[in-house]
Formats: C-alpha cells, structure tokens, sequence
C-alpha cells in the first residue's frame, strides 16, 4: 500500500450481540484502520450502541432505513482513501489485516473494489439445514459487502448505495453494476473473513421472499439480463409462478365446478409442490422439526414470492437511476435561515441570514419544494407561547416568501419525543406532507442535530456552520458550505 493510502472500516448494525465479537476481533489486528465507524441502524435507538469492545468507535445513528442508507452514512463520514464495509455478524481472523493491507497494496488505480473471501462455517457432526446452507451460499456470492473495501472515489462517482434497496443482498449487486460501469474493475482479494451463520426460526425463508421485490428494482435499472452482469444466480422465480398459478386455476375450476381442470391443477400444483419441498429436505439434517418446517414453507414460498415480485414490479415501475433527484429542502429556522434570537419570541427581531432571500428564490425557481424544520423548545419551558412562535414563522414567510411546509417541535430536550431533532421525526413528517420519500429530501442547518436528523430519516444533510457549531460537528457532516447561497449551489449542483 502506497504511504499516501489509508483505510477505515464501516459496521452498519442491528446492535446483535455478533457486534461485541467482531469489534474484539477488529481489536487485536496488528494494522488498525485509521476510523472505525458503526452506524446503529436500529428503528429503536433509544438505548446506546454498546461498541465498548472498541472504544474509539464513532456511532452515526442510521434510523433503521436499511443497510444501504447505513453504509452510505458510514462512508461519507471518513476521511480516508479506502472504505472497508464489513458487516456486523462477521469474526475477522487475526492476519486479516496484514492480507488487508496486501490486498489494497495489490490494487492498481483502476481497481474501485476488492472484495473478501468468506467463510462460513457448517456443523462438522450433521448436514446443514436450509438456513444454513443459504448462509452458506454467501461463500459464492459476488461482491457481497459483509466485507468489502472499496476505494472512496468509486463510491463518490456513483453516489453511494442506492437507498431504494431497503434490504441486504440486491444493493451490493447494484452498486458492482454501477462502478463497473463507471469504469472501474472489482476483484476478489487473498483475505479472508469468518461469518458464522446467524440464529433463526423455521420462518426466515420465507421471510426473505420479501427480497423479491428487490428484483424488481434491479430488473428495471439494470434489465432483464442483470443476473448474468451482477453474477447473481437466476433463483427459482419462474418456477414459483407456475406453481401459484397451478394453484390458482385450481381454485378457480373448483369455484367453477370444472372439476377435470381442477383435478389437473391440483396434480400439477402438488407434483411442483412437493419436487420443491424434497429438494430441501433431501440435503438437510431430516429431523422431525426441519422437514415440517420445510413442508410448510415449501407450501408458501411460491405465492409470497410472487406476490412481492408483483409489489415490487408495481412500486418501481417509474425508478429511474440513483440518486434520485432532489425534489425538497427543509431549512433549519435558527442560525441557518434568520439570525439565532435565542427563545424569540418577537417578530420584530427576525432578521434572514445574508444571503436567505436569494437562496430560498432559487429553489423555488429551480421547482424545488422548501420548508423548515425547528426545534423551539422555548413553549416547553413557558418562555413563549405557540402563538408567538406562529407569528414569528409568518414573520419569516413575510420576509422570505412561502414555505411548502412548517414543522415545529415545541417540546423540551428531556421530553423524550419523536420529534425533535436529533430525532428523525419532523424531518420524516415534512416529506410525508410534500408527498415525498425522505432520500429526496436534503436538510440544510447550522448543527449537528439538523445533519443527524436528516440522516435518520434517510434524508441528505447539507451543514452551513456558524459561530455555535462545535468543530466536532464541523468535522462529522458529510457535506458542508460555508454560506447558505452555497449550500443551495450543492444543492442544485448535484440534484442528481
């Protein structure tokens, strides 16, 4: 690795107690990485992340929008030339480092990805379960990210994950698809990771037949041959639609008493039943639980599979290319949009930053939507009334023109709400009100809490500091301007 290179190493996580294991393995590497960010992607954040077994972890709060908006927030927060993304239920080996380094050393300036080998390990006393051997399967998987370092130039190229995928396995395939495109190559590595197979009930199969709507998604952006570019197996899709629709005609022949058709259906909806249940059973341990469990799910994966296959064809119909493109921006009221009067209650004392008047004009211009999102904690403590905090808002839109929505949250810091930014909820509310998905949303504020806000609710975050931004927070954006007319310029710069 040239001496100018560095490396840093992103954990997206659900806080199971794999984390602990992984972070002590990270612990004890000869070469530790120059940042180990841990994005808490749980929708319930309310108790901390416990990174304990890494002290110097920094946790981002992802606000459980999936693993694609978590790797995203993880990467744009480092500032290294290598972004190594390594899942929260791996166990890294003690020279994983010392092959790390070699891998990247390897790596000429095309290459914008090297993925991992993995490993996973199967009981040495009995065959595998279906689970198990799915898991498994991650040891064949192309550019899977439960561990893969991609150079950060590739993945600013591209704009990251593409959020739409609110599940693992489909947004690593994506973003291959589109590096490669960009132009750079994806390798595998000589390094090796560890990923034992995680916990689960007899369920989880088909739980994961949700990961067909994904498909959809991928068939669209990237056509119907996106399995053979993204090296992923076809899966059995086509024949689930025949067994649902064997199963469908014979309940409608039954209903129409067409009981030859019937018969049909039902053999032909029992033969493919039963070929798919064998295929499962056959190589797993056969016990009594595994083979009712497989007996079952084998009755219902074929029509869930198609019915999210259906969803997702029918929720996707219009995606175009990631990033979509910006459609909103929310300001901050306090020290981004007007001078911070603290507690104000005076509509006299409104005075826009330098610079506002120009910038919410082109946006809205530009066809963009805008409103604001504040904290005024002031009604909380019975220093104003909501009255007053109204009237100094239309004070605002009188000085600045309308604004497409208003969120206020006039609760107190230990109120615990929803609302109040850092939480996501006022950011989230603003995009439900203009009809709109939080990634095409940007968040323009003044701390740390607007840019935290934006990231929970999934949205993007521009920070404009001022003379109360701590340099910690300064430090963290992903994404800052030095004055609000810039932030508009990024804004609008790069809506795509």
């Amino acid at each position: 690795m040239t001496p100018s290179s560095s490396w840093a190493v992103v954990v997206p996580s659900l806080g199971r107690p794999s984390l602990r294991v992984l972070l002590e393995s990270l612990a004890v590497q000869e070469h530790q990485p120059s940042a180990v960010v841990v994005v808490d992607d749980r929708r319930d954040a309310s108790t901390a992340l416990d990174v304990s077994a890494y002290p110097s972890a920094r946790v981002l709060r992802g606000g459980g929008r999936g693993p694609a908006h978590a790797r995203n927030l993880g990467w744009q927060a480092l500032d290294a030339e290598w972004a190594v993304l390594v899942d929260d239920d791996v166990v890294l080996p003690t020279d994983w480092s010392d092959r790390l380094l070699a891998d990247l050393a390897a790596a000429g300036p095309e290459v914008g990805g090297l993925q991992a080998r993995l490993e996973v390990p199967l009981p040495a006393d009995r065959r595998p379960t279906d689970w198990e051997r799915g898991t498994a399967g991650l040891e064949r998987a192309a550019w899977a990210t439960a561990e893969m370092a991609y150079r950060r130039a590739a993945l600013a190229a591209v704009h990251g994950f593409d959020e739409r995928f609110p599940r693992a396995f489909r947004e690593d395939a994506d973003l291959a698809l589109r590096v490669r495109r960009a132009g750079w190559q994806l390798l595998r590595g000589n390094r090796l990771v560890v990923h034992p197979v995680r916990p689960s009930n007899p369920w989880a199969s088909l739980r994961q037949q949700r990961g067909n709507a994904d498909d959809a998604l991928m068939r669209r952006l990237h056509g119907p041959q996106w399995h053979e570019d993204a090296e992923c197996p076809p899966g059995r899709l086509p024949l689930h639609v025949l067994t649902t629709g064997a199963g469908a005609t014979a309940l409608a022949a039954l209903l129409g008493r067409r009981h030859r058709l019937a018969g049909l259906a039902v053999a032909a909806w029992l033969a493919s039943t039963l070929d798919f249940a064998v295929r499962r059973i056959a190589p797993g341990p056969r016990t009594r639980d595994e083979v009712l469990a497989m007996l079952g799910t084998s009755v219902a994966i074929p029509p869930t599979a198609v019915l999210h296959r259906l969803a997702g064809a029918w929720r996707h119909r219009q995606a175009g290319p990631w990033p979509v493109p910006v459609r909103a921006v929310l300001f901050d009221r306090d020290g981004t949009l007007v001078e911070d009067v603290p507690y104000n209650g005076d509509p006299a004392l409104v005075r826009p930053v330098p610079g506002a008047a120009q910038a919410v004009a082109a946006l809205r211009r530009a066809g963009l939507r805008i409103g604001v999102v504040t904290n005024q904690s002031a009604v909380a403590r019975g220093m104003v009334t909501r009255q007053q905090v109204d009237e100094v808002n239309a004070r605002v839109e009188d000085l600045l023109g309308p604004f497409d929505t208003w969120q206020v949250c006039p609760h107190g810091p230990d109120d615990g709400c929803p609302c109040r930014k850092p939480a996501p909820g006022m950011v989230a509310a603003a995009a439900a009100d203009l009809g709109l998905r939080p990634y095409e949303v940007v968040v323009v504020g003044d701390i740390g809490a607007d840019v935290d806000a934006a990231h929970a609710a999934g949205a993007r975050a521009v920070l404009v500091p001022n003379e109360r931004t701590l340099a910690a927070e300064v430090e963290a954006a992903p994404l800052r301007a030095g004055t609000l007319g810039e932030a508009v310029e990024l804004v609008l710069g790069g809506r795509r």
